[in-house]
C-alpha cells in the first residue's frame, strides 16, 4: 500500500490487515508512556480544507504516538487563500521531502488528483460526498470488538445517505467482511440510483426504521448534514426526528445485543436522541478511541511496511 484513496482499493485480506493491526496500536492508549519508535524520522502533513476534530486529532496523535513529525495545514493558512492552485500547493509541500499528505478537501476526487501529482503517500481523510475511508475501517474495528466477527452480522446506515462520504466507504467495507448491510432514509435522502447500486453490490434499502431496527446486530445513525442541503429534503426537524431518528421509543424495538454506532459530530434530538447516544450500548466514544488505533495501523502499514509494529 502506498496510498488510502477508497477502501475500494483494498482487498478483504487487506482490511482485515489493518484491522488485526490496530488490536496492537490499542494497547498503546493504556500505556503510561504513549509513544513508539516506528515512524521517527518521517514527516507527516496533515493540510485539512474542512474543518474537522475527531479526524484531524486522531490522525495527529497517531502520528505523534509512532515518533513522526506531523504539521497541521489549513486552507486558511496556505497559499491558497492567496489564489495560489491546489496543485502548485501540494507540489511545494512535496518538494520539501514529506513522506505523506493526508488531505481532507470539499471537492470529490480531490486526494486521488493529488496523489497523482505527487511522490509522497497520500490518505483521502474525507473528500466531498465521494468517501471517507478511515472512518469505515475505524467503524468496522468498533464493530468488531463488539459483535465479534462481522460475516453475516447484519448493519443499519440510517440518515441522510445522500450526503455522505462515510456511507460509501463504510458500504463497502461492511459488505468486504461479509455483513448483511441495509441502508434506511426518507426517500429524499436516498442516493440516486441506489436501486442499481444495491443489485450490484448485494446490499437492501428500506423506508421503514421501525422495520428494520428489531432484525439488526448494528445500527450506524448518520448526520443530517444541512450545511450541504440546498433545498427541502423534509419539511421540518420534528417530523425527520419521529420518522428517521433514533429515539428513545426505538431503542426498545433493538435485540439485546444490539449496538449503537455513529461517526460524529451528532445532532442531538435530531438523527439521535440523547437516550440512544448516551445509553450502555452506544459505541460513540468507543469509535472515537478506535480512531487513534485505526489510523495508526494505517500509518504503519503505508509508511513501515511490515517491519515490528512494537
Amino acid at each position: 500500500m502506498k496510498h488510502l484513496l477508497s477502501i475500494a482499493d483494498l482487498s478483504a485480506e487487506e482490511i482485515t490487515q489493518v484491522l488485526d493491526t490496530a488490536v496492537s496500536m490499542h494497547e498503546v492508549q493504556d500505556r503510561q508512556v504513549k509513544k513508539l519508535p516506528t515512524l521517527r524520522g518521517r514527516t507527516i502533513i496533515n493540510f485539512f480544507f474542512e474543518d474537522s476534530t475527531r479526524t484531524r486529532a486522531s490522525f495527529e496523535i497517531a502520528g505523534k504516538w509512532m515518533s513522526a513529525d506531523t504539521i497541521n495545514l489549513t486552507g486558511k493558512g496556505t497559499s491558497v487563500s492567496k489564489g495560489e492552485s491546489l496543485r502548485d500547493t501540494v507540489l511545494t509541500i512535496d518538494a520539501m521531502g514529506v513522506d505523506m499528505m493526508i488531505i481532507r478537501h470539499p471537492a470529490s476526487g480531490a486526494p486521488a488528483q493529488i496523489a497523482d501529482w505527487t511522490d509522497c503517500s497520500i490518505v483521502n481523510a474525507g473528500d466531498g460526498t465521494h468517501e471517507h475511508p478511515s472512518q469505515a475501517l475505524l467503524d468496522a474495528y468498533t464493530l468488531r470488538r463488539a459483535l465479534g466477527d462481522l460475516r453475516g452480522r447484519h448493519v443499519a446506515i440510517v440518515g441522510d445517505l445522500t450526503h455522505s462520504r462515510v456511507l460509501r466507504s463504510n458500504l463497502l467495507c461492511l459488505r468486504a467482511l461479509g455483513a448483511q448491510v441495509t441502508l434506511v432514509a426518507p426517500p429524499t435522502l436516498m442516493p440516486s440510483g441506489v436501486a442499481a447500486w444495491a443489485a450490484a453490490d448485494g446490499f437492501e434499502t428500506s423506508y421503514d426504521l421501525d422495520a428494520v431496527l428489531p432484525t439488526v446486530d448494528a445500527v450506524m445513525m448518520l448526520r443530517v448534514q444541512r450545511e450541504r442541503m440546498s433545498g427541502g429534503y423534509f419539511p421540518t426537524a420534528r417530523e425527520y426526528a419521529v420518522t428517521y431518528g433514533l429515539t428513545a421509543r426505538r431503542l426498545g424495538l433493538l435485540q439485546d445485543h444490539a449496538v449503537i454506532a455513529h461517526p460524529g459530530p451528532m445532532n442531538r434530538g435530531l438523527e439521535i436522541s440523547a437516550d440512544a447516544a448516551d445509553a450502555a450500548r452506544s459505541l460513540v466514544l468507543d469509535q472515537v478511541s478506535a480512531g487513534v488505533a485505526a489510523r495508526m495501523s494505517i500509518l504503519y502499514h503505508l509508511l513501515a511496511g511490515e517491519g515490528d509494529a512494537q
